[in-house]
């Protein structure tokens, strides 16, 4: 669970201390590529507060959600419909919807915790 969490932390700091810029016609790309990233982040740090975690499944939705999306938005630059935008509300909804379950997984042993305190 460490190693997404640390690759996330050096593209942060990789993407503040340097120059790199991307160029404007890329930019829907490259925020649905994050959106489906974190997606795929958080749906990883859900698996693993749930014991269901597999490494297999984790690395190939990383890519696969990211190359969906991307072709989503590929496909509706030559369409001339704005597609990336349908791939960002669906990640959106799956990002928000791993954080409410993260959240309640995390209240849930905490207060778990604090009832064995009190028992002791």
């Amino acid at each position: 669970m460490w190693l997404p969490l640390l690759g996330l932390v050096l593209g942060i700091v990789l993407g503040l201390f340097t120059e790199f810029r991307i160029p404007t016609e890329y930019s829907n790309y490259l925020s649905i590529a994050i959106l489906a990233a974190l997606d795929t982040l958080f749906g990883g740090i859900r698996a693993q507060l749930q014991n269901i975690y597999d490494e297999l499944v984790f690395v190939s939705g990383f890519f696969f959600n990211i190359l969906l999306a991307a072709s989503l938005a590929f496909l509706g630059v030559h369409l001339g419909v704005d597609l990336y935008l349908v791939a960002m509300f669906a990640f959106g909804v799956r990002l928000f919807q791993n954080i409410a379950v993260i959240r309640r997984i995390l209240i849930s042993k905490w207060s778990l915790s604090r009832e064995k305190l009190k028992k002791n």
